[in-house]
């Protein structure tokens, strides 16, 4: 048995995400998260709401909430969908919690104790209506380059010039539209990253086992250009975690916060803290997984995340972790994802375009959308969402496959034996054996690809066991042996109702819901993975009652795909 840690790259806290942030990062995470439980593993598996920073501030003030009352209401919301959507996180916690703001105190208070910390000035755009310095990109105004009047502080989305504020014609605060600005003076904390940045490159050498895409990221933020920079990890912001050097004051930085790619990774660790507390448990308990004088030297880490935050956390985050001298555990393996795009253009939360998760739910259960999601996986490329290919997923694979064989095998066995497992027929046929022998060797192969969390391919190769149990059940075709040997007909359907079993237990991590519903028609709580195929088929007893589930998958017909289309190609309300 491994120890195994698993985190998922935390969404922001300002409203709910859309498929494609579901499967860059939360989906496969649990996806990993289930197989390793399955395979008898320990595992910790934790995720948060990363609630710190400007935007959480004009969401809040859109909204017309406080900004942490609506933070404490869209973490509500956003673990609810979390849950319909099965995500099987040991605890679901939050940036802005205590144990955060104490840990991310302390990295600090250690990093500059270590003298990678530094305190440097800066000139910074000051709102006096908004009484506020402003991020670059919350200062509007017209571009000097292309003349568009709603050029961004930092660049301009209309010719992409690159810009700064000083840059812009007439620029105004876009919070409030105040055109009383003025550049003052200001310090803020930089964390001094290109001090490690030979650390870093050799423990990134080190991983030859990662994708591809995650080590080409981290190598161009480390060389190209100037090189891996130091990082600014203060804000000038009322919403976040007080600077604080550990548990003292830090003279200069008062009414500033840490910058939210600073806090926000550390809510891993903090997330621990917070599992134990929730469930009484001292910190040894936690320390345990993170910790290496504690134990964590024992421990798996795995991330997960999609290509955009692949920077801060092969850099940033090792950096802060290393740079602490702490024993901390450091991550073992990252999976990154491309992204998910929707019917030829790109997801949008502002524009609303695309499906999201709430949306999802309200149209189909969460296992429709896990299997399409994760057999489509934005691996070694973007991958696109169309409702066309959806459709065609949903129908060819879960309604035509793996439904419909349930349906036949169990509809027929009712029929014609009742509804238990018929007894006769002990012998298995060539037909039978040949079929243990494909589904044994499909099946290691399956593993090896959950193992290498190769998404794609372990969904590729679960459903060629599907379609290897329609191909048996044709061939056997037990509606015409019953006629003349009903134990051959009874042997060869006690056969496949097992392999419904078996189904069952190795799809669990793709669709949970339909395996439980396999397995409570069934009438079984044997749930063990699989090793030897052959002994798996014979775990259901001739004379075991079962039930005919209801339609496991629902196809989806063309005037709903043509509604759909239409539904979710506009601006979301």
């Amino acid at each position: 048995m491994t120890r195994i840690l698993i985190t998922s790259a935390i969404p922001y806290i300002n409203g709910v995400k859309h498929l494609g942030n579901l499967v860059g990062s939360q989906l496969p995470a649990d996806l990993y998260a289930r197989y390793a439980r399955a395979r008898g593993h320990e595992v910790l598996f934790l995720c948060a709401t990363d609630e710190h920073g400007t935007p959480a501030e004009i969401a809040a003030t859109k909204a017309g909430m406080p900004v942490e009352e609506y933070c404490h209401q869209m973490h509500r919301v956003q673990a609810k969908l979390a849950a319909g959507f099965r995500l099987s996180f040991d605890h679901f916690g939050r940036s802005s919690s205590m144990q955060n703001r104490r840990l991310t105190q302390h990295f600090a208070g250690a990093l500059a104790d270590n003298g990678l910390m530094e305190e440097r000035s800066e000139r910074q755009v000051f709102s006096i209506d908004d009484d506020r310095f402003l991020p670059d990109r919350y200062i509007e105004g017209t571009c000097p380059n292309c003349g568009y009047d709603k050029a961004r502080g930092d660049q301009c989305e209309n010719c992409t010039k690159q810009l700064e504020p000083t840059d812009l014609i007439e620029p105004r605060s876009s919070l409030s539209g105040s055109t009383r600005l003025e550049v003052r003076e200001t310090k803020h904390l930089y964390l001094l990253q290109s001090k490690l940045k030979g650390d870093l490159a050799e423990w990134i050498d080190s991983k030859s086992d990662w994708p591809i895409l995650t080590t080409s990221i981290a190598r161009k933020w480390l060389n190209d250009g100037d090189g891996l920079q130091d990082r600014g990890i203060t804000r000038d912001l009322h919403w976040g975690v007080p600077v604080a050097r550990g548990g003292e004051p830090w003279p200069g930085m008062e009414n500033k916060v840490f910058y939210v790619w600073f806090d926000a990774p550390i809510e891993y660790i903090a997330c621990a803290a917070e599992w134990a507390d929730a469930q009484g448990l001292d910190e040894e308990h936690w320390w345990r997984w993170w910790r290496t004088d504690e134990g964590a030297d024992d421990v798996r880490y795995v991330q997960f995340m999609g290509k955009d935050n692949v920077p801060f956390h092969t850099l940033s985050f090792p950096a802060t972790i290393m740079g602490s001298g702490e024993p901390w555990k450091v991550v073992d393996y990252i999976k990154s994802f491309n992204y998910l795009t929707y019917d030829g253009g790109q997801f949008s939360t502002s524009q609303g375009r695309g499906i999201f998760m709430d949306q999802a739910l309200d149209l189909l259960p969460p296992d429709y959308w896990r299997w399409w999601l994760l057999s489509h996986a934005p691996e070694t490329s973007d991958s696109e969402f169309t409702w066309d290919s959806f459709q065609a997923g949903v129908n060819k694979d879960l309604a035509d496959v793996l439904g419909n064989f349930v349906s036949r095998v169990t509809k027929f066995c009712r029929s014609k034996f009742g509804e238990e497992v018929p007894e006769g027929g002990e012998e298995i046929t060539e037909r039978g054996r040949a079929l243990v022998a494909e589904l044994q060797e499909r099946l290691e192969t399956y593993c090896k690809h959950m193992d290498a969390i190769e998404v794609r391919r372990a969904a590729a190769e679960l459903r060629a066991m599907w379609v290897a149990g329609n191909e048996f059940l044709q061939d056997a075709a037990p509606w015409s042996t019953f006629k003349e040997d009903p134990g051959r007909a009874a042997a060869d359907i006690r056969f496949a109702l097992n392999l419904i079993r078996v189904y069952a237990v190795i799809s669990a991590p793709f669709i949970p819901d339909a395996s439980a519903k396999l397995l409570e028609a069934l009438r079984t709580e044997e749930t063990k993975w699989p090793t030897d195929m052959e002994q798996a088929l014979l775990r259901l007893p001739a004379g075991q009652g079962f039930v005919v589930p209801d339609t496991l998958f629902a196809k989806i017909d063309d005037d709903q795909r043509e509604e759909w289309k239409v539904t979710f190609a506009g601006k979301r309300d």
